[in-house]
């Protein structure tokens, strides 16, 4: 018996540190943790129609969601039969689809049909009515459609549970994705309800709702203190706020982003990092505080930032795209000293991607950069598609694949 249990622990320590463990897996918005970086090392840096393509194929809708990657297994949403490209058709014919895709063959596995709440708002500029990515436990999936609530599936597309966090809508749509804390599936239902919504992924009831999310479109985010505590971080309107994602009791909250903000937050060692929004600020702020940290805890403010994309770490350094003035940045960690702000001429709203040593950012329309990692300004390739129709969702990384999606197709590029 002692025996079999050493072989367990060993195997266990082995499938961690081994290629062929968890790091393939990709299984929220912008990966492990929402910080936007990828452990893999050979993802390619060029492609195009021709070059390095694995395959493409055409989804059953339009959509500017995120895949998601778990077990060589791509999970994505997208919609149909309303407000798609060229035609609007009527509302009532509004359809939801969470769709299953083999990593190997590109080959739809299954797609889950849902009708939608109704009335939708008439008219959602620039990413339609699936923009939220999924995320998964490992076990089952969350996926989150605006007004028609959280729902819950197997991962042979079952549908479990299904609940409403608000009813409201926006001409902007819905654009949050859902992430997990411990028992709980987390919402930052600011256009449904003005609300950050914990729901028990169990039984799908809420567990507890904290109001005040006005006019942010962000994702919330986990962050490490320097005491290994964990609080949860989201900008809205006018402020960078921490709640304790058990209780969903307020913690403390910092001066931030004059407007609506959309992009995400990151952090590194406990420190907070928001972007944000047509007055173009980056604010970082130290996590741990308590009340008004304004003062005490702000630690720099650039006015330097992004509306739609966010940003990620590496190095000492922040590093993003703007889609206000198409302009790469690269700011340091240290007092937010820009080390460079070169224009690129093109518009993200994607976030961007770090993997070797490298950042990957997807444009709407003007094909897809890949920068070195590093304070001095260096394009190492920009790859254009054929494709003519949108790119808003973030590119992922799995199994040394990179999988690019457009409005209507989903695409892998492996060496």
């Amino acid at each position: 018996m002692w025996i079999r249990k050493d072989c367990c622990l060993l195997l266990g320590i082995f499938l961690l540190v081994s290629p062929w463990g968890l790091a393939a897996d990709w299984p929220q918005f912008r990966g492990p943790g929402g910080q936007g970086i990828s452990q893999e090392k050979n993802l390619p840096i060029t492609w195009s129609d021709t070059e390095n393509l694995a395959w493409k194929t055409l989804l059953p809708g339009y959509g500017s969601s995120s895949p998601i990657a778990l077990n060589n297994r791509l999970y994505v949403t997208c919609y149909s039969g309303y407000a798609t490209e060229g035609a609007r058709g009527r509302m009532e014919n509004l359809t939801l689809h969470v769709v299953s895709v083999d990593v190997e063959s590109g080959m739809i596995l299954w797609d889950k049909k849902i009708k939608p709440v109704l009335p939708e708002s008439s008219s959602v500029r620039d990413h339609g009515y699936a923009a939220q990515t999924p995320v998964t436990d490992g076990e089952y999936l969350y996926v989150f459609f605006g007004k028609t609530g959280l729902l819950k599936f197997d991962l042979q597309g079952n549908q479990i549970w299904q609940t409403s966090v608000g009813t409201k809508t926006h001409g902007w749509g819905s654009g949050t994705s859902p992430i997990l804390y411990e028992n709980l599936v987390i919402v930052n239902a600011s256009v449904e309800s003005d609300s950050l919504v914990a729901i028990n992924k169990n039984t799908g009831k809420e567990v507890w709702r904290a109001e005040g999310m006005e006019d942010s479109w962000n994702t919330p985010h986990l962050v490490k203190t320097d005491k290994g505590t964990q609080e949860l971080a989201v900008s809205v309107k006018g402020w960078i706020l921490a709640f304790d994602p058990v209780m969903g009791e307020e913690l403390w909250r910092c001066e931030g982003i004059p407007g609506y903000v959309c992009p995400s937050i990151v952090s590194h060692e406990g420190i907070i990092y928001s972007l944000g929004g047509r007055s173009s600020k980056a604010i970082a702020v130290r996590s741990g505080g308590r009340g008004d940290v304004t003062q005490t805890h702000k630690l720099w403010q650039a006015d330097v930032g992004a509306n739609v994309s966010s940003p990620v770490v590496h190095a000492g350094h922040l590093y993003w795209i703007s889609d206000r003035n198409q302009v790469a940045y690269c700011l340091s960690l240290a007092d937010g000293s820009v080390q460079y702000a070169q224009e690129v001429g093109q518009q993200p709203y994607a976030s961007a991607l770090l993997a070797d040593e490298k950042v990957y950012i997807v444009t709407r329309y003007g094909g897809a950069l890949v920068l070195a990692a590093k304070p001095k300004f260096e394009l190492l390739a920009h790859n254009r598609l054929e494709d003519r129709s949108t790119f808003n969702a973030s590119p992922i990384p799995c199994n040394g694949s990179l999988i690019l999606r457009s409005d209507r197709n989903l695409y892998c590029f492996k060496k």
